[in-house]
C-alpha cells in the first residue's frame, strides 16, 4: 500500500489525512502547529523531512510562505524526499509558488502534481472533494490512487504544473464573491427589518440560493464564527492571489477582497470566513451607538 506523508493538519488537512488512513493508506502527518491525536488514525512525524520519507507527500498548508517553509531547510520536505516520490500540492498557493515548488522538487529527483482542492471540511472527511489537477503522465500515475481516494471529482487538466492553480483561482474568485454577497444580502435584509432566519430560509429555497448561502448563511445568522471551517485570512490570501494574476478588471473581486481585508484588519482574520458579515453589522451598530 502507498505510504503518504501529509504536511498540514489544519481544518481541511486533518480530515483529509484521517480519510486516507481509514482508506488503508499508511499515513504519517506533520504540522508544526497542530499535534496529532491518537484518534486521528495516523502516525505523527516530528519534522517535515521525516514525514516526506514516503511514496507520496501531500502538501496542504495555508499559504505560499508556509509551503516554502515546509519544503526547505534541514528538516524540510526536500531533505527527506525519496528519489521518484511525488509531491502533491493540494493547497492554494498560486502560480509562482507552485512552479517554484516544482523546480525544487524536480531538482531533488521528485515529481509534482499541482492539485488544489475545493469542497469544505465535510467533503474532506468523506473523500468527496473537487480536485483540479495538472501533472506529467508519470506523476499522475504515481499519485492517482491518492487523488481518487480524496476526490469525488478529480479533473485532470493537462501536463503543465500551474494549470491546477489557475483553475482554483477561478474557483476562489466565485467562492469569495459568493460569501461576501451572501453576507451583504443577509445584512441588508436585517437592515430592512426582515428577520434574518426567515430571510435565509426563503432565499435558500428560491432563485437566489447558492452553495455558499446555504453553507455560510446559518453561521452568519447564528453568529457562530469561533470554530473556523475556513478562516477570513484564507480569503484575504486567495483573493489576493486572484488579483495578482488578473488580466482584466475584477471589480467584484476587489469589492469582496475589501470586505475580507476589513474583517482581518479588525482582528477577525482567524475567525470563520462567514464572519465577513460583521463588516456590515458592525457599521450598523456603530452608526446607532
Amino acid at each position: 500500500m502507498t505510504t503518504i506523508g501529509f504536511i498540514g493538519l489544519g481544518a481541511m488537512g486533518r480530515p483529509m489525512a484521517r480519510h486516507l488512513a481509514a482508506s488503508g493508506f499508511t499515513v504519517t502527518g506533520f504540522d508544526p502547529y497542530a499535534p496529532v491525536d491518537r484518534l486521528d488514525g495516523f502516525e505523527r512525524a516530528h519534522t517535515a523531512a521525516q514525514a516526506a520519507d514516503a511514496d507520496v507527500v501531500a502538501l496542504m498548508v495555508a499559504t505560499p510562505t508556509q509551503a516554502e517553509s515546509a519544503l526547505g531547510g534541514p528538516d524540510g520536505v526536500l531533505a527527506g524526499l525519496r528519489p521518484g516520490a511525488v509531491v502533491i500540492v493540494m493547497a492554494t498557493v498560486g502560480l509562482e509558488s507552485v512552479q517554484a515548488i516544482a523546480a525544487q522538487v524536480e531538482a531533488a529527483s521528485g515529481l509534482v502534481v499541482d492539485a488544489p482542492v475545493s469542497g469544505g471540511v465535510r467533503r474532506a472527511a468523506t473523500g468527496d472533494l473537487l480536485i483540479m489537477a495538472s501533472a506529467s503522465p508519470d506523476a499522475f500515475a504515481r499519485a492517482d490512487a491518492t487523488l481518487d481516494a480524496l476526490g469525488g471529482n478529480v479533473y485532470r487538466l493537462g501536463a503543465a504544473v500551474g494549470d491546477g492553480q489557475r483553475m482554483k483561482l477561478v474557483n476562489q474568485l466565485l467562492c469569495g464573491v459568493h460569501i461576501a454577497v451572501a453576507a451583504e444580502g443577509l445584512a441588508y435584509a436585517e437592515s430592512l427589518g426582515v428577520d434574518p432566519e426567515q430571510a435565509l430560509a426563503i432565499l435558500s429555497s428560491g432563485a437566489a440560493a447558492s452553495f455558499m448561502l446555504a453553507d455560510r448563511g446559518p453561521r452568519m445568522v447564528a453568529e457562530e464564527f469561533d470554530e473556523p471551517k475556513s478562516a477570513i485570512d484564507i480569503f484575504v490570501k486567495d483573493l489576493g492571489l486572484v488579483r495578482a494574476e488578473a488580466r482584466l478588471p475584477l471589480p467584484m473581486v476587489d469589492a469582496a477582497f475589501e470586505r475580507f481585508a476589513a474583517a482581518s484588519a479588525h482582528g477577525d482574520g482567524r475567525l470563520d470566513d462567514s464572519a465577513v458579515i460583521t463588516t456590515y453589522t458592525r457599521i450598523d451598530q456603530e452608526e446607532h451607538a
